[in-house]
């Protein structure tokens, strides 16, 4: 028996603006999208368009809070092959939330609030 990774999940309040996050920040793309019948959610599935893990954000039509993170303990990460190039477009998103420089990582904020990890290339 064999198990692969296929995608995680980020629930968000507005859903236009995570892709455009995502976007921008990230390069990714959505490339499904599913509807339910009665218009109570839509689920968006990004791709990087280079490894088969996606993640899938969730919009709910009838959740009107924001999403409680804890203490946002978790996290994806991406490996960036030009990481002053990222940092410069981050920081000019303002969506820059922690830098460890001994590590060489920092870590971005998207609009609901998720941290993504963001690491050199190897």
């Amino acid at each position: 028996m064999t198990f692969s990774f296929a995608h995680n999940n980020f629930n968000v309040r507005d859903l236009s603006r995570s892709l455009d996050f995502y976007r921008k920040a990230l390069g990714l793309a959505e490339v499904r999208r599913k509807e339910a019948a009665d218009g109570s959610f839509q689920l968006a599935f990004l791709s990087d368009g280079y490894t088969p893990h996606q993640l899938e954000l969730t919009w709910l039509r009838d959740w009107d809070r924001d999403y409680n993170l804890g203490d946002n303990e978790f996290h994806l990460a991406f490996t960036v092959d030009d990481m002053d190039a990222a940092r410069a477009l981050h920081r000019e998103m303002g969506c820059i939330c922690y830098e460890n420089e001994t590590m060489g990582i920092y870590f971005i904020s998207d609009p609901d609030g998720y941290w993504i990890e963001i690491v050199p290339a190897k």
